[in-house]
């Protein structure tokens, strides 16, 4: 069966794939990185999605062990909150930009990215 023009792999238009990449932070990136093998487009924010939100998790896990130390924990408490709430307005302007067409690229995530779609 010949795959329809303009669709990807998964069958998604290339800019729902996109969108979907980022839907689960890198759980869905992983999948659609691992199912999508042609579309440079849909591996580029899979493996954004990788990188962007597998930091943010490494650096969740580590932040939340330090607000087990008495005396700072409110610090580091205070600190998952501000950058969850980054991680969560990056989240929705990535997975906008994605699902406009857009090959968003962020610093070093993007450069990454591009380099390996």
């Amino acid at each position: 069966m010949a795959k329809k023009k303009g669709k990807t792999e998964t069958g998604l238009e290339p800019n729902v794939a996109g969108l979907l990449c980022y839907v689960l932070g890198w759980v869905t990136g992983l999948v659609f990185l691992l199912m999508e093998k042609k579309d440079k487009f849909v591996r580029f924010h899979a493996i954004q999605s990788i990188i962007v939100f597998g930091a943010f998790n490494i650096v969740f896990v580590i932040l939340w062990i330090f607000t087990w130390i008495p005396f700072v924990w409110i610090f580091f408490l205070v600190l998952v909150y501000i950058i969850g709430l980054f991680a969560l307005i990056l989240w929705i302007v990535l997975m906008l930009k994605a699902y406009a067409g857009k090959k968003y690229k962020l610093p070093i995530a993007g450069d990454i990215a591009a380099k390996n779609a």
